[in-house]
């Protein structure tokens, strides 16, 4: 049966097969036997609804579909259990979020601030959201680190910061996939929210949780774009302080809504060179790339801090 565009398979009853770990019997329900492994991945949802006019997940990964939250926390005990000491909660819009079937949870559903939106609109409704979630992920195993990718920056409300900031088994470090910093580019690209409504995000998290690390996704010379609209985006690089980004110049991908009434018209070397601006930092020359504006790691200076150490030998962490 092919399932790739159901609306209701999740494969939560499909075991994972795990590099780096060996099969410890063979009756039913057999358990997973950590050899070396430190880290491990929790699919927890699948699809997407956003729609962006840029991209071509919801017509391969179709629509959201969210794992029962009571199979993923019995998977991160097990996990526990084998000895992982990280987990990372994975989903194409992992802070979306929505187990239906819960019905005793009644979190009414929140963007991240007035200034973001939905172009599906039929998020709310009983169920559990991402936050109690991983609220639960992470008292089930207090001793595993927990993080999650990749997040969409309208699904962070208030009581999800704030459970980062207090857990201390869940990362502070978050993905904010910017895009673009240009208001009139994000509505281009159907990204829901607006330049001022993204850096009141960065804003929130930073003032939210103390110390936090920021990441993000930028796309260089979508169709249209404007040298305002790119130095836009410099200027939110700059107020925003991340601490890496995935930078990438446009490229058109067929069946979205970009390739059917857009033009990809912004010629080959100016998207070059705006991504390469964007790489060495606003208002930065060559010889300057180097020196990044403060951020969360000057902050921990001088601080004790737990941290994960590994290394890889014949492909095999240790």
């Amino acid at each position: 049966m092919n399932v790739q565009l159901s609306l209701e398979e999740t494969y939560a009853d499909v075991p994972p097969v795990r590099i780096g770990m060996s099969k410890n019997g063979t009756q039913a329900g057999a358990r997973w036997q950590a050899d070396a492994q430190l880290g491990a991945f929790i699919s927890i949802m699948r699809g997407c609804n956003n729609m962006c006019s840029f991209c071509i997940v919801p017509f391969t990964r179709g629509r959201e579909r969210s794992r029962p939250a009571s199979s993923i926390v019995d998977e991160v005990r097990q996990l526990q259990e084998l000895g992982i000491k990280e987990i990372t909660l994975l989903g194409q819009n992992v802070n979306s979020y929505h187990d239906k079937s819960w019905s005793d949870s009644l979190t009414p559903y929140s963007t991240s601030n007035a200034g973001f939106s939905n172009t599906y609109r039929l998020r709310d409704g009983a169920g559990m959201r991402f936050s109690e979630l991983l609220d639960r992920c992470s008292l089930a195993a207090p001793d595993v680190r927990f993080r999650f990718t990749s997040p969409h920056p309208k699904d962070f409300p208030p009581e999800l910061l704030d459970l980062i900031a207090e857990r201390s088994n869940v990362c502070k470090s978050l993905h904010l996939p910017l895009q673009s910093g240009s208001s009139s580019m994000l509505d281009r690209m159907r990204r829901g929210y607006t330049k001022e409504a993204f850096m009141q995000l960065v804003c929130d998290a930073r003032s939210r949780i103390p110390g936090v690390s920021l990441s993000t996704d930028t796309i260089s010379g979508f169709c249209g774009e404007t040298e305002a609209e790119h130095l836009d985006t410099l200027e939110v690089m700059r107020y925003s302080r991340f601490e890496f980004a995935y930078m990438f110049a446009y490229s058109q991908r067929a069946r979205t809504r970009a390739a059917h009434r857009m033009a990809d018209d912004v010629p080959e070397d100016t998207k070059i060179r705006r991504l390469q601006e964007g790489a060495r930092g606003p208002g930065r020359g060559p010889e300057q790339a180097q020196h990044r504006p403060e951020s969360a790691v000057h902050g921990a200076i001088g601080s004790q801090q737990e941290v994960r150490t590994c290394w890889i030998e014949d492909d095999v962490e240790y």
